[in-house]
Formats: C-alpha cells, sequence, structure tokens
C-alpha cells in the first residue's frame, strides 16, 4: 500500500480545508467551473473522474471470468451482499436518519439529497481499492480478480435500475437520461477502455510486466486527479460548510453504521459458509466498500456540483479509507476464525 493510499483520509481531509478557503477567497472561479458542463455533465469533473477510474479498469482481467465456477460460495456472498443487501440498508439509513433523527436539523430539500448521495454511495461496490484491502488481509488475489470482474458487469445493468428504484422510494425524482449516460460515461466505455489497454499490452496473454506499469505510472495521477476533485466540490459547497459544518459529521454517522454493520453481516455469513480466510475477507471487503468515484461522478451529473447528494459521496470519500483499514485489522485479528 502506497504512500497516496495509506493516508488518503489525510490528503482527502486536507484537500477540503483547500477547497472550502478556496471557495471562500475565488468564489468566481467555482462559478464559472460549474457552468462549463453538457448534458448535465460538468466537463471538468468528467475529465477528473476518468483519470480516477480508467487506471482501475485497466486492472480488470475479464478472461478470469472462466474461473467464475471455481469456489462459489465466496463469489455468491460478495453478489447478494452488493446487489440484495447494501443498496437498501443503505437508503434504509439515509431515510431514518435524515427523516427521522436529523429531521429537525436539515431542511427536506437537503435531506433528499443527502439520502441520494447515500443510496449512489451503495449501489456502486468497490472496483479498485479492494485489491488494496484483498493484499492487505491476504486474500487469493485470482479470486478476488474474478469477484471484482463479474460485479463490473452486472454493474453495466444493474446500476442504473436499483439507483431509479431507491432515488424513487425516497421520492427524488429521477432523470433517466442522465443516469443512463452517467453509468454510460463512468462505466462502459472505461471499462472498454480498459479491455483494448489490456489487448494492446498484453498480446501474449500472460498479464505481462507492461499492464503494471502503465497501472503505476497512472497511481499518482489517478490520486491526485482524486484530490482536484474534492477541492472542487468542497469549493462550490464552501458557503453551506461554513455555515452548517455540522453537516458533515450528520452525514458520516449514518455512513459508519453502515459500512460497519454490512462487514458484520458479510463476515457472519462468510463464517457461516465456512469460507477460508483468503477468500472470506476480500469477499467481504468488496461488499463493505464503496466505488466511490463512480457514486461522486453520478452524483454531480444527477443533481449538480452544488448539491447536497455530492458532497454526501465525498463524506464517503473521508469516511472510507480509515474505516476500511480498521476491518482490515479486525479481519487479520480474526483469522483463526475461518481457518482451522
Amino acid at each position: 500500500m502506497g504512500l497516496f493510499e495509506r493516508y488518503l483520509s489525510v490528503w482527502v481531509a486536507l484537500s477540503i480545508v483547500l477547497g472550502v478557503l478556496l471557495g471562500v477567497l475565488l468564489p468566481n472561479m467555482f462559478e464559472v467551473i460549474a457552468t462549463i458542463e453538457y448534458a448535465h455533465v460538468n466537463l471538468i469533473i468528467a475529465v477528473l473522474i476518468w483519470l480516477m477510474i480508467y487506471p482501475m479498469m485497466i486492472q480488470i482481467d475479464f478472461s478470469s471470468i472462466k474461473d467464475v465456477g471455481k469456489k462459489p460460495k465466496g463469489l455468491l456472498l460478495t453478489l447478494v451482499i452488493n446487489w440484495l443487501i447494501k443498496p437498501f440498508t443503505m437508503a434504509a439509513l439515509g431515510w431514518l436518519f435524515f427523516k427521522v433523527f436529523f429531521a429537525s436539523f436539515v431542511d427536506p430539500q437537503s435531506a433528499n439529497e443527502y439520502i441520494a448521495g447515500m443510496i449512489l454511495l451503495g449501489v456502486a461496490p468497490c472496483t479498485a481499492m479492494v485489491f488494496v484491502w484483498s493484499q492487505l488481509t491476504k486474500g487469493d488475489a485470482n479470486y478476488t480478480l474474478v469477484q471484482v470482474s463479474v460485479n463490473d458487469i452486472i454493474m453495466i445493468f444493474a446500476f442504473a435500475p436499483i439507483t431509479a428504484l431507491l432515488l424513487g422510494v425516497s421520492d427524488i425524482k429521477i432523470p433517466w437520461e442522465t443516469l443512463l449516460i452517467s453509468v454510460v460515461l463512468y462505466v462502459l466505455l472505461p471499462l472498454i477502455a480498459g479491455i483494448i489497454t489490456r489487448l494492446k499490452l498484453d498480446k501474449k496473454n500472460d498479464n505481462s510486466k507492461p499492464i503494471e506499469k502503465l497501472v503505476e505510472r497512472l497511481k499518482p495521477l489517478s490520486v491526485l486527479a482524486l484530490l482536484a476533485t474534492v477541492v472542487l466540490l468542497f469549493g462550490f459547497q464552501a458557503q453551506t460548510i461554513l455555515e452548517r459544518p455540522q453537516i458533515i459529521i450528520l452525514i458520516a454517522i449514518p455512513l459508519l453504521i453502515q459500512t460497519y454493520g454490512i462487514f458484520a453481516i458479510a463476515y457472519f455469513f462468510a463464517k457461516r459458509l465456512k469460507l477460508p480466510h483468503n477468500i472470506a475477507a476480500p469477499a467481504c471487503m468488496i461488499g463493505t466498500s464503496n466505488f466511490f468515484e463512480l457514486a461522486v461522478a453520478v452524483a454531480i451529473s444527477l443533481f449538480g456540483v452544488h448539491s447536497g447528494a455530492a458532497l454526501a459521496t465525498v463524506v464517503g470519500v473521508l469516511v472510507e479509507v480509515p474505516v476500511m483499514l480498521s476491518l482490515v485489522y479486525l479481519a487479520n485479528k480474526t483469522k483463526h476464525w475461518f481457518d482451522h
């Protein structure tokens, strides 16, 4: 785990501070950036999101799907958590906290947007950082690759319908056209670009070194793009945050409950299914973490750069890394629960 990944929450926190400062000092600059859009997609943010997502997609080897039948229990656990449990618990927690517990602290429009941001996080299963979590728990790297590949294929078809269903249940208007454009722009096209890149670099079909070298070269650029996105989003939100800084804490509370709760559910069933630890730990990490880059991009496309939905997805970035590191520690400490 590199310096950037290990201290990602620190860099995100510093980017938040920088974004708020710039938003106060240079509000006109952020207003101009916000107007650079096409079909409700902010073009500057879109470029930054692509810089984040493209390196992840290069790592996905879809030829690994031929091994999908091996050890099916771990894959089944991941799929059930990602697509049948996590999106719905996230929507339920968002509704419970912002419509009931925090109703007196948040206006109804903002509450809807925060819930929407949480839903987008819940429907976007992790694609890239899960390789880091798998490595840190000494997971089966090839099996993790199979799980991520299958999830990404499902995401192409399931992300938009589940998102629309949950946004509808939460009484949020669904701009279908923008949602579908977002899926194509931020899931399908990066996947295709990643596949083409792999085919160009891996002509011998042996997972050759050029792919690893390219990913390593692009990683710093990817992290810088993430931090630049955070700076922009908090610059757009600067006035709201200064007027109501407690909103960051209000958003973080249900996100923390969701993350630890989903891991507990996944870990319990992994133990009941008698999975080996090198399958169980990565399976639970995939089910727990989020593809926050996708969530951020779709939140901006659907609700705008100034929206509470965009803010909620970025708070998700801030919360996820330290929480996932604590879960890696827990998984490693409880290895003896699985290996007999």
